[in-house]
This record gives C-alpha cells, structure tokens and sequence, in this order.
C-alpha cells in the first residue's frame, strides 16, 4: 500500500479510534468532577479577580488529561479482572478493540500533556504533577487490599478542585477544602452503589469492596452516610464562601437528589443503579456548577 493510500485509510478509521479511545476512559463520565472543577474557578474569581483565558484552558487540559491517564492505566491493571467479569469483558482491551500497547502509549502520552498543563500553571503545580499522577494511579490497586478503595477513589479526584483553586490563586484556603470534601464523599458514595453490581465477581476473584466484604445492606448504608456528609460540606461551601439564595437552591435540590438516588437503589432491588448512577449523579455535578455560576453572575449584576 502506498503512502497516500495508507495516509487516506488511516484519516478514515481516525473517529472510529477516537471513540475507541473515548469509550476505553468512559470519557462521558468526566461530567462527575469537571463541573468541580468549573466551580473552583468561580469561586476562585471572589478573591481573586484577575483570571486569564490561559489559566482556565490550562486547568481544563489538566484535569482532563490526569483523568484520561488514570482511567487508561486503571483498564491497563484490571484488563484480566475485566475480562473475567461477564459485566466488563467487552471492553476495549480485553475485547481486542484496542491492544494493551495502545493503551500503554495512551497513558504515557496524558500523563505528559497532563505534567505539560501543570508547568504552564506555575512551578507549585509542576511540582506536584508527578506525585498527583502517583496517587491517581495508585487507586487501580486498592482493590486488591482495601474496601476502603471507594474513599481512596473519591480522595484522588478530590484533588481536582484543590489543584485547579491552587494554579489559579497560589494559595491554599479552607473554603476550597469543603468543596474537595464535598466531591470526595459524593464520589466515594455513589461509587459504593456502583460497586454493588460486582458483589459476587468481587467475592470470587478475593477483591475488596465495600459490598464483597462488608455486604450490600451495610454498604448502601454508608453510602447514604457519605452522602449525607456530602450534603454538610455543599452546606460548608455556601457558608464560606458566603454564596447566595440561587446556590442555596441547587443545594437543597442536590440533597433531594440524593434522597432519589437511594431510594432507587435499595439492598433488594439493584435493577436501577445505572439510572441512580449516571443520570442522578451526572445532574448533581451539573446542578452544583449551574448554582456557583448563576449566583456569582447575580452577585456581579447586582453590585
């Protein structure tokens, strides 16, 4: 095959390999903390007012990027685990739609855009580029030790926000801390539903979660805890931020929210954890962003 033939066939195959990609990451499931992020920004803009178009477009690549690469590693270490698993095995490694050395390539070139976003973000940030892919990296082995791997999960993406409020202001506040938290225990929890779908796979290949070894009951349970915290730390972020009535509202519809997702998903009856796991959570991120951004705009027209 010539040069110009292969060129044609490979620019033709192109979007069916992105969405390879694309599907390999769940990229759809970047809704979760992006609009963390988003919303670190925001507030970030309260104390500080300069803010470039660059450093948002930095911070964007950076958090796409760091999770892209966390997600390709995380099929990269369970490709056997999700080839055993009669939910996962067609996914795109152990289905053979994309090789292990793709994959590999695949995480090695996010981790370098991912490092590249933080050094255009400052030096504080370059700095802790690698020991934060370190982290995300780590949770694809909690589950071989731990069925705290849920907290861990929430954790790692919690720095999200922190990191996106650290590259714009160079600081460090306590406000910003409450949203983390805020992700850490809405993640950790959602994840402990999600989780309920492998109970028994878990139980058969000795991994740890939450619902394998401490059982479903218990874990929805602490999942409702997590969420309850949850909704105390979105309560901490209008407070410290000293936020208005339109974010209020988003909270108090968010902790109704929560209230649906566990009454979808109940120890008995795990038909609806899909809906309870995309459609309400994906809502709650969105809800969160919509109300930081509206009141910030309502705050700004009315002064």
């Amino acid at each position: 095959m010539n040069a110009p033939m292969k060129f044609s066939r490979i620019f033709r195959q192109m979007p069916e390999t992105v969405l390879r990609y694309g599907r390999m990451i769940k990229f759809s499931h970047t809704i979760f903390a992006l609009p963390f992020v988003l919303s670190a920004v925001v507030l970030a803009g309260r104390t500080h007012h300069v803010i470039t178009a660059a450093s948002v477009f930095w911070v964007m690549v950076a958090a796409v990027s760091a999770r892209s690469a966390a997600m390709g590693f995380n099929r990269i270490a369970d490709e056997a685990y999700d080839r055993a698993n009669p939910r996962t095995w067609e996914r795109e490694i152990p289905s053979g739609r994309l090789s292990r050395t793709a994959a590999i390539w695949f995480v090695l070139l996010f981790s370098l855009v991912f490092i590249v976003a933080a050094s255009m973000l400052g030096q504080l940030c370059l700095l802790f580029s690698v020991p934060v892919l370190l982290v995300l990296f780590g949770y694809s082995y909690t589950k071989r030790f731990t069925r705290w791997c849920h907290v861990y999960l929430g954790f790692a993406i919690s720095l999200a926000p922190m990191g996106a409020w650290i590259a714009i202001t160079n600081t460090f506040s306590t406000g910003i801390l409450s949203l983390s938290l805020a992700l850490l225990t809405y993640i950790a929890g959602f994840d402990i539903i999600y989780a309920c779908q492998d109970t028994d796979f878990d139980r058969s290949q000795n991994l740890f979660s939450l619902p394998s070894r401490s059982g479903v009951r218990a874990a929805l349970f602490l999942s409702s805890l997590l969420h309850v915290l949850s909704f105390g730390f979105f309560w901490g972020v209008y407070t410290l931020f000293d936020l208005g009535p339109v974010y209020l509202m988003s909270v108090l519809i968010i902790g109704a929210l929560y209230v649906v997702e566990h009454w979808l998903v109940n120890p008995d009856d795990l038909e609806h954890i899909d809906v309870a796991f995309f459609h309400v959570n994906s809502v709650i991120s969105v809800l969160l962003f919509a109300g930081i951004a509206a009141d910030e705009i309502l705050r700004r027209w009315m002064s």
